[in-house]
């Protein structure tokens, strides 16, 4: 089919790979525009348009789609299908009419499960015991088009949010090709009234640790969080990220404080309802990743600190 794909980060270039090795004429890819990154701030290309750029296919990056040259210029492609991956802009009716069969949209989630901007992120800190990846007719609505295909993933105790992501990445590919094979045999299946929830988008002002929480709670936000933004307490002034957890074997006893760190194998911290959290995988500020044996090797914490 002749594609125009619409995607900006890491997770949008397995679903362009595979279009591409698939044998699909993908005419142009629309990104979102080149941002200020790293120490010196300057503007780099997203994922999506250095991949892109790198395949030899024409790249554009509008900042929406208000101009009407702008649409102009997407309706000009003659497209079959528009292939929309976490692209970040809201298309407007003209261009969601211009390719003849539509824009179909990979979502990282069972629709109606987690509609919006961060599902991977939402199911891990939720507790899901499995998510998936839909192909999705799209409509005006934010996430509210109808199902072609989906398949499912379970998510593992100590599964974060970059491991689902890339295992996400990979099923997106795969099923938007399977879908384009398919397309004139799938039978759009509406979304169900029931069991819609929003994944809004993470904001840093819930990245710090609440030790009085629940442990299944402290785990499931941990992973959720990790590696980005990255859930994070303090100790002795320091901020440490924690990056994997587990549910802890420490027992903690009735009026131990929350955030107390406790007797037992790795680093486990005592959580609000009495029982514990193992973290598995820490990183100091300026420093690499290291599992929590390693952490403490170099700066060991005693049994009875209070971690803030």
């Amino acid at each position: 089919m002749r594609v125009v794909f619409m995607g900006t980060p890491a997770f949008a270039v397995e679903a362009l790979r595979s279009l591409i090795e698939a044998g699909h004429d993908v005419v142009c890819a629309y990104a979102q525009p080149p941002r200020p990154a790293r120490r010196g701030q300057k503007e780099q290309p997203s994922p999506v348009q250095a991949f892109a750029e790198a395949a030899g296919i024409p790249v554009r990056t509008p900042l929406n789609f208000r101009e009407q040259a702008d649409r102009d210029a997407f309706v000009a492609l003659q497209a079959d299908v528009a292939v929309v991956v976490a692209y970040g802009l809201i298309l407007p009716q003209a261009v969601l009419d211009a390719p003849r069969r539509g824009c179909l949209n990979i979502h990282a989630s069972l629709l109606p499960r987690w509609r919006g901007a961060a599902p991977i992120h939402r199911a891990i800190e939720a507790g899901d015991s499995e998510t998936g990846v839909g192909i999705m007719q799209m409509e005006a609505g934010l996430d509210t088009g109808p199902v072609l295909l989906e398949d499912r993933l379970g998510i593992g105790p100590t599964e974060t949010t970059g491991a689902l992501h890339d295992r996400l990445a990979a099923l997106g590919g795969r099923l938007i090709v399977q879908a384009l094979a398919q397309l004139d045999s799938l039978s759009p299946a509406p979304q169900a009234e029931a069991g819609q929830t929003y994944a809004a988008k993470i904001d840093k002002a819930e990245t710090r640790i609440r030790w009085d929480a629940p442990a299944a709670v402290v785990r499931q936000r941990i992973n959720a969080f990790s590696p980005f933004p990255g859930a994070w307490f303090e100790r002795e002034g320091e901020r440490v990220k924690a990056l994997r957890a587990d549910a802890g074997t420490a027992t903690a006893a009735p009026d131990t404080a929350p955030g107390t760190v406790l007797s037992g194998p790795g680093l486990q911290i005592a959580c609000g309802d009495g029982r514990s959290v193992a973290l598995l995988d820490v990183q100091r500020a300026g420093k690499t990743v290291s599992s929590a044996e390693d952490f403490l090797r170099g700066s060991p914490i005693s049994p009875g600190t209070r971690l803030d």
